[in-house]
């Protein structure tokens, strides 16, 4: 073999060392790539369960959520009723201070009984007595409680129930005794504003100036400091405010319109019949009586 031949040998060698290298390191480079696709995959599998796991449990939050909020919804239109009242008509509905800020009453106890019995909670919603047949309405209360009779005009925007207990106006004066409604004329009348009483104050005593306010302490605060002259006031009313104060005179006022408390519905409420059927009953058992008497004895606040 001359020295030519070692030169080719050496030569081939060396290409066949290229290719087989060069085979080894396309293997490997590969090899490398295959397990960091397959790592990449991996990771974006393991990234997507993940961002899954995220968006399934938002998604059932969100399901949880809006379930209980249409349970909550329906709990609320279903299971509990608004009375709406204005809570400063002591004996019929005002607040225990001795007890917070508590609305209880002659009518509060009523409602809470017939709501009861149809199978009801009560929530009670406190406000002036001008605003509760907007209110109602409105749909903001579900039916109207406040010692409020079911006069003519009144049941243009309501349907009512029967009246559940009778009472009568008074007129109250302070010292000096009027007797008649001559000696109203040119005098200051106080009653309670959107109630019967300034309704009748206006509509019959025409010649006396009506003032209207919103809460029957004011109306009487009024009278004790000569702001006023009169108010006229239900006989249920007054007669704790007298047991009080002895100088407070009083005249019953004969009238031939509707007298008395009924419970108030929003125009076509098919709720007023159960009402009036369990209002019936209460009546017909006593136990209207019986509530009367308790709460009528109590004292004023």
């Amino acid at each position: 073999m001359n020295k030519y031949s070692y030169i080719l040998k050496a030569i081939n060698q060396v290409e066949l060392f290229s290719i087989e290298l060069e085979k080894n390191i396309s293997h490997t480079i590969v090899k490398v790539l295959t397990i960091e696709r397959w790592k990449g995959n991996l990771l974006m599998k393991k990234l997507a369960a993940t961002a899954m796991a995220g968006i399934l449990a938002v998604t059932m939050a969100a399901c949880g959520a809006s379930e209980e909020s249409t349970g909550d919804t329906t709990k609320k239109n279903d299971k509990v009723l608004t009375m709406g009242t204005s809570a400063d008509y002591f004996p019929f509905e005002y607040i225990d201070t001795a007890k917070g800020d508590d609305i209880v009453g002659f009518d509060v106890a009523i409602a809470k009984e017939v709501t009861k019995n149809l199978g009801y909670d009560l929530k009670i919603e406190d406000m002036e007595f001008g605003s509760l047949l907007g209110a109602l309405s409105a749909g903001r209360v579900d039916f109207v409680m406040a010692g409020m009779t079911p006069t003519d005009e009144r049941k243009k925007n309501a349907d009512f129930t029967d009246i559940y207990f009778q009472s009568k106006n008074l007129v109250m004066t302070k010292d000096k005794a009027i007797a008649s409604d001559d000696e109203l004329k040119g005098k200051k009348l106080g009653v309670q504003l959107g109630s019967i009483q300034e309704a009748l104050a206006k509509d019959r005593y025409k010649d006396s100036e009506a003032v209207s306010l919103n809460k029957i302490p004011e109306i009487i605060q009024e009278l004790n400091t000569g702001r006023i002259d009169a108010l006229i006031i239900e006989d249920a009313v007054a007669v704790k405010y007298m047991d009080q104060d002895k100088a407070l005179k009083t005249y019953e006022i004969k009238e031939d319109g509707p007298t008395g408390s009924a419970v108030a519905f929003k125009k076509g409420d098919k709720m007023r019949d159960d009402f009036n059927k369990e209002l019936k009953k209460m009546i017909d058992n006593g136990d209207i009586d019986k509530l009367a008497e308790e709460w009528f004895q109590k004292e004023a606040k």
